[in-house]
Formats: structure tokens, C-alpha cells, sequence
């Protein structure tokens, strides 16, 4: 097929926008070829189980998914009875861009929380955390926070216990929605374990589209005690992959030589070069801080559709100016170089 894209074009509205890692299309071709069975009964999906238990420990179970979104339902609706509710910020994922489907495939309800900088605490998880007993209200059952956030912010491994220890001890679950999982072991310098099961968490979406799979994710149990039922949850929620090999596949390029430390820790660094080359230019204001990939920030009217002629970013509060830059593995220096120079000139610094 003649290829239909420019492949020097570079946008910063997604970690989505980027292609797949060589590697992981390397891990791909390898998988292929001859017969395996179906429906995770390949070698790939059991030798994934095994690396899977380096990562996270003995007790992990992992269940390839194909994306984000059926990765947290399947994972929600594993801890909760049909009365169940989850807390989560307001800007979380589940709440804002899953279209309703924990809601409507679940049948769960979520309780947000309004937070400044995308966390939870155990504070804030009190103020929908209770009603238990009452007839009258969806039972708060578990927790499921962002790691890193939707605003680019990040919880640190104490953090994440304290929430876990808070949660636990009033008999709820927590889930966490790792979809930028990579970035935020790469940022606080430290393995998967650390910040997930060693910390507490109960279940956890694993992310691996955003940092070099051409597609999957996967649910990770960690603490088998509060989930059920995952092995009819995924096919009920259409997640299950005749042909998993290629999923877990992926899923183990990514965890095998550090690739995902290596995608991740670069896609971090651009977006802290992006920060640092626009630090105390007039005209624009940061709104959170840059901890991973992203970078969030205000400028005055009329510059982002002006710079959106050439580089595609998202507006992520139109009524305030605030957009969303985002790095990913394949960003260069030279990419930074070329949208900064292209933001300074068009606040005329």
C-alpha cells in the first residue's frame, strides 16, 4: 500500500499520535507465523503471566484487553456487586472520556471529587466515601485514581499507600488506572512494584498503547482477594482477543529490556524540555506542574488555533485557554525546538 501520511509530521495533542516502537513491531513479526491457540492459550500470553510476576509479584495475574477503556470496565466491574460505586476525581477518565461506558456496561456509579491538580487524598475520598447501609445510595466499594493523572500530575509511592491504607481500612477496593503507568515509574525513578502492590493497590489497567504498542493493554490483578469473575468479565465486555498472541506479545517487548523505561523516560524528558524552553515567556501561564508528558498551560486569545495550523494540540478548558501538550516516545529534540520557536514567535518573545 502507497503510504497516505507525511511521516515528518509531529503533533503534541497525544501520546496516542505516535506510531508503534520498532521493537514492538519486531515482537510482532516474531509471534507470527504457524499455528498457536486461540483465546490465550498461546505461549506468549503464558510466558506474559511470568514477566508479569517480575514486574508486580507472585500473586499477579495478568488479562490482555485491547484498550484503555475496556481495561478499566473490566477491572471496576470485577470489584463491585451490581450496587456498587467507585470515587474518582472529576477529571478522571473513566468520568470524562469513556463516554458513559462504566455506567452503562457496568452498571456502576461513579462519585466524583473535585481536585485542583487531578489527586485524590484521603481526605477528599471522604467526602463521597459513606452511605454505607443505606438503601437509598450507591455503596462506595473502591477508589480508582490516575497514575499519572489526566493533568499530567503525579502520586508518589507514599501517596499511594496512604490512599490504599485509607481506602482498605474502611473495606473498599482501589483500582488504578495506569494507562500512562510507564511514565510515572520513569518519573519517580523507581519499578512498578513499588507504587502498585507493594503500596497497596488492589487492581490496576495496565497502559501500553501511549508508550509504543500499535494496540493493548491489560488488566493486572494484584491482590486476587477482591476481584472476580475476569475470566468471563473480559469476553462479556468484549475484550477478549481470539488471537491474544499478538497483544501479549507486545505487552512483553514492552516489559523486556527496559523498553518501557526507555520510551517513557524520553517522552518525559521532551515534555521537560518544552517546559523549560517556555518558562517566563510573557503571554503564557502553566496551570499544573510538568511531572511526565504533559504539559499544560493558558495563552492569550487567538494564539493556539494560530499555532494549531501546524501543530495539532488539544484546548483542554476552551472557556480559560488552557491546552494540553503532550510528548511520547518518538518526539525529538528537534520537535520541541520547532513548536517552542513557533510558540515564542507568536507571543513575540
Amino acid at each position: 500500500m502507497t503510504q497516505l501520511h507525511d511521516t515528518n509530521y509531529r503533533g503534541f495533542a497525544s501520546d496516542n499520535y505516535a506510531g508503534a516502537h520498532p521493537e514492538v513491531l519486531a515482537a510482532i513479526t516474531e509471534a507470527n507465523g504457524g499455528h498457536q491457540v486461540a483465546y490465550g492459550e498461546d505461549v506468549y500470553t503464558a510466558k506474559l503471566q511470568a514477566v508479569m510476576k517480575q514486574h508486580f509479584g507472585e500473586r499477579a495475574e495478568a488479562f490482555p484487553v485491547f484498550n484503555g477503556t475496556g481495561a478499566n470496565v473490566t477491572a471496576l466491574t470485577s470489584l463491585l456487586p451490581r450496587w456498587g460505586a467507585v470515587v474518582a476525581t472529576s477529571t478522571a477518565h473513566i468520568h470524562t472520556d469513556e463516554n458513559g461506558a462504566p455506567e452503562r456496561i457496568s452498571g456502576l456509579k461513579l462519585l466524583t471529587v473535585h481536585t485542583p491538580d487531578g489527586k485524590l487524598t484521603p481526605a477528599l475520598i471522604d467526602e463521597e466515601a459513606w452511605g454505607w447501609g443505606d438503601e437509598h445510595r450507591a455503596q462506595p466499594l473502591a477508589v480508582s485514581i490516575t497514575q499519572t493523572t489526566e493533568l499530567g500530575t503525579l502520586y508518589t509511592v507514599d501517596e499511594v499507600r496512604a490512599i490504599a491504607d485509607h481506602v482498605h481500612s474502611r473495606g473498599m477496593a482501589l483500582h488504578m488506572d495506569g494507562a500512562r503507568v510507564s511514565n510515572a515509574a520513569a518519573a519517580l525513578g523507581v519499578g512498578f512494584r513499588e507504587f502498585t502492590t507493594d503500596a497497596g493497590v488492589d487492581i490496576l489497567s495496565f497502559g501500553g498503547t501511549k508508550n509504543g504498542l500499535l494496540y493493548g493493554e491489560a488488566v493486572v490483578v494484584l491482590n486476587p482477594d477482591v476481584s472476580d469473575g475476569l475470566i468471563y468479565l473480559r469476553k462479556l465486555n468484549m475484550q477478549l482477543a481470539s488471537k491474544m498472541r499478538f497483544v501479549s506479545a507486545q505487552l512483553i517487548a514492552l516489559l523486556t529490556d527496559d523498553l518501557w523505561r526507555r520510551s517513557a523516560s524520553h517522552a518525559n524528558d521532551m515534555a521537560a524540555r518544552l517546559r523549560g524552553a517556555l518558562e517566563g515567556v510573557d503571554g503564557l501561564t502553566f496551570t499544573q506542574r510538568t511531572q511526565a508528558n504533559a504539559v499544560f498551560a493558558v495563552l492569550p486569545a487567538g494564539v493556539a488555533d494560530r499555532l494549531r495550523q501546524n501543530f495539532r494540540f488539544y484546548d483542554w478548558n476552551p472557556a480559560t485557554r488552557e491546552v494540553r501538550w503532550m510528548t511520547a516516545f518518538d518526539t525529538t529534540e528537534g520537535d520541541i525546538d520547532a513548536f517552542v520557536a513557533a510558540v515564542r514567535a507568536e507571543l513575540g518573545a
